[in-house]
């Protein structure tokens, strides 16, 4: 089963400042986006609910220092892209 993958306007102005700081970062968050609309509980996207003041969404890796946070519409086979940054950016 494939995931669509959405992409609000905030998040891609979030995605381009992010590539402008940390350029190395593009590579792998184009690989866990394929494995993200594959399959979101691939085990190397570590996907876990979020508590506390994040609670409803869920957070994958990129790596190990940057997140993506997102939200799931599991009815509708979609995925909402919220955020990505840093462990400290995304879970301020």
């Amino acid at each position: 089963m494939s995931y669509q993958i959405l992409y609000s306007d905030t998040y891609i102005r979030r995605v381009k400042k992010c590539f402008l700081k940390h350029p190395d970062l593009e590579k792998s968050y184009q690989k866990i986006l394929c494995l993200l609309e594959e399959n979101p509980n691939h085990p190397s996207l570590r996907l876990h609910a979020l508590h506390g003041g994040l609670q409803g969404l869920f957070s994958i890796s990129i790596n190990l220092k940057f997140r993506l946070t997102l939200q799931v519409l599991i009815q509708k086979n979609a995925l909402i892209l919220i955020d990505i940054g840093s462990h400290d950016e995304v879970y301020r």
